[in-house]
């Protein structure tokens, strides 16, 4: 593919629970990656940031950094640029971004993996067009990006969707994965409950297994309290769980129209296919998005 004729060469860290991606590119074309598993903060950021100040590309103009959350977005706050309370061990309290400053002098963008993907798929994917757009990544945890006008919203922190209490089919009596909060959908349907509620990881679970149905039926929920309240024009599912069942969307989407039950526009059928889509830009939406973050930092 083409480099982007004159565009700046920008770094991207794509810090995820599991594992981390860091990237070179010009404009939004990637022109070197490589993947680390994610360890403990000082084992796993210097291996990143020693590959980026050696990786091919030329003089860099800016970083852009995409974290697992939560994290402090606001750079007001005392605490900007750290991790807070994680399930993920030795990394709460840790600063990321003060961590990376430290290392290159230079314009830094900084917010979550999930707000940098919804921008770069508005940007670059399945939500052009948009202008209220919604990201949301199943796997080791659930997160969702909203961007709204070009911007990740942001308030006192970023959106938490995955910490929201849902709806359970009657007689399910699973206790919940999260540490925090139990049955919240995170402790529902991200990939460390599925593998507690099946016994074997997701995408070990038959595509016809029974919990495949249950699991909608709460991704379902999060779908229907994002179109009463944000509302989005695109909401888009992505990670390694939002991918491991081919048809899981297709279950998330009738469910969805279902609660709804015909309540306000967009709850037809034929609406809520087109509302809820996978990534336009596949795996590469994570690493897109810490790219975008970095180019944003540049205006």
């Amino acid at each position: 593919m083409p480099l982007t004729g004159g565009a700046p060469c920008v770094a991207a860290i794509e810090l995820g629970g599991t594992k981390c991606i860091a990237a070179i590119a010009r404009g939004r074309e990637i022109i070197a990656r490589k993947r680390w598993s994610t360890r403990a903060p000082e084992e796993t950021l210097p291996a990143i940031l020693d590959w980026i100040a050696e990786a091919p590309g030329g003089p860099l103009a800016a970083i852009g950094i995409a974290g697992f959350g939560p994290l402090v977005v606001d750079p007001r706050h005392a605490n900007y640029g750290r991790i807070g309370s994680t399930p993920k061990p030795h990394w709460t309290g840790f600063d990321l971004r003060g961590s990376v400053a430290a290392r290159f002098d230079m314009p830094i963008g900084f917010d979550t993996d999930v707000a940098g993907a919804a921008l770069a798929e508005g940007r670059w994917g399945a939500s052009q067009g948009c202008a209220t757009h919604v990201y949301v990544t199943i796997g080791t945890g659930v997160g969702a990006g909203i961007v709204v006008d070009g911007k990740p919203l942001h308030g006192a922190a970023h959106p938490e969707v995955g910490h929201i209490r849902v709806r359970r089919d009657p007689g399910d009596s699973f206790a919940g994965a999260c540490p925090f909060h139990g049955d919240c959908l995170e402790g529902l349907v991200a990939g460390p409950a599925i593998a507690k509620r099946a016994g074997m990881p997701a995408e070990q679970l038959a595509g016809d297994d029974p919990l495949w149905d249950r699991i909608a039926g709460e991704i379902a929920e999060l779908v229907m309290t994002l179109m009463l309240t944000v509302p989005p024009q695109r909401i888009v599912i992505g990670g390694g769980v939002g991918g491991a069942q081919g048809d899981l969307l297709g279950k998330v989407r009738a469910r969805a129209t279902e609660r709804l039950a015909g309540y306000g526009p967009g709850s037809d059928a034929g609406a809520i296919d087109r509302l809820v889509v996978p990534p336009g830009l596949g795996a590469d939406a994570g690493p897109l998005g810490a790219v975008a973050l970095a180019l944003d930092a540049l205006e």
